[in-house]
């Protein structure tokens, strides 16, 4: 989310909750939702639906650790 300053600008704000999706959630994941989660974390991504998709994952699932 982003909030006006006082100074006119825009500043970041992180949300609450990190996103707990699996990779399966955001294969099938409508993309007005998607764009919408991208957006909420300040990350407006300009592509096709599946780069968005795979920013997403990259962006928000955590590897495996073993």
């Amino acid at each position: 989310m982003r909030s006006s300053s006082s100074s006119g600008g825009f500043e970041f704000q992180m949300p609450l909750h990190y996103p707990r999706y699996t990779q399966a959630d955001y294969e099938i994941m409508p993309e007005w939702r998607l764009d919408c989660l991208l957006k909420q974390y300040g990350l407006p991504i300009i592509a096709d639906l599946q780069q968005r998709r795979i920013f997403a994952m990259g962006a928000f699932l955590w590897p495996h650790s073993s």
